[in-house]
């Protein structure tokens, strides 16, 4: 039978590192972006057999978020759920107005965790009725060490990743599986975007002496949706480069 996966965030980065590592492990794999419809076209046919549906939704627009899944659907089964779109905002919380600061708490907490939770509850509400699922999300090391001039980011990552932990005991009874990946620095285009001129800071403080790439991230999501996965739950992944240990 095919294992059909739907990975938000999948035209550019991480998520389109994660569909491509699940498409050459069998699954048949959703595709979601926000705006950039070329590169997930792109993604798209990259996938070539392995492509399951294409599907825009602005997560910033928790009504579209609470579709998403229901659109899934309509075209067929869901097998996983890899939640890894997400928005990394700086800000300076003694220095912001309100507005700013208002601005920043609500887009942070709408992307990386209402929106997030809205897809977890329709997609398990799935899984329930199919007798099982497995649901990914892609967190960050931030969400456990927290981030200067970055609060509203951390503190969104930490409730994703307690979300996590609560549903993986609320919901094993249903054979329904959580986990999450905690990458720290990662090669992607936000990463570039949020580091500026700090990379040589950066890379002094990992351990490994280099960012993770998609692909590190991707094989760690690729192994908690396979079989051997099958008795872990409620784990949170990290991928630091012995950065950040707990």
């Amino acid at each position: 039978m095919d294992k059909r996966v739907l990975v938000t965030g999948s035209s550019r980065g991480i998520g389109r590192a994660i569909a491509l590592r699940l498409a050459k492990d069998g699954w048949k794999v959703a595709l979601h972006y926000i705006r950039d419809e070329d590169a997930a076209g792109k993604t798209k046919s990259e996938l070539g057999d392995a492509w399951a549906g294409t599907y825009a939704a602005d997560l910033a627009a928790i009504d579209q978020a609470k579709n998403l899944i229901p659109r899934v659907l309509n075209d067929g089964p869901l097998h996983a759920l890899v939640n890894n779109a997400g928005v990394y905002i700086t800000l300076d919380t003694l220095a912001s107005g309100e507005e700013q600061f208002a601005a920043a708490y609500d887009q942070c907490y709408r992307v990386n965790f209402l929106s997030p939770a809205w897809l977890i509850k329709k997609a398990t509400e799935h899984f329930a009725n199919r007798g099982g699922g497995k649901v990914v999300n892609v967190a960050s090391r931030v969400g456990h060490r927290g981030e200067s001039g970055a609060a509203c980011y951390s503190a969104s990552k930490a409730a994703l990743i307690n979300l996590t932990r609560a549903l993986a005991v609320e919901q094993a009874p249903q054979n329904i599986q959580h986990f999450a990946i905690a990458p720290g620095w990662v090669e992607t285009a936000m990463a570039r975007e949020g580091m500026g001129d700090k990379l040589p800071e950066i890379l002094a403080g990992i351990p490994l002496g280099r960012m993770a790439s998609p692909e590190d991230c991707a094989g760690a999501v690729n192994y908690l949706l396979r079989d051997e996965a099958s008795y872990l739950s409620g784990i949170i992944l990290d991928i630091n480069g012995a950065s950040y240990l707990r």
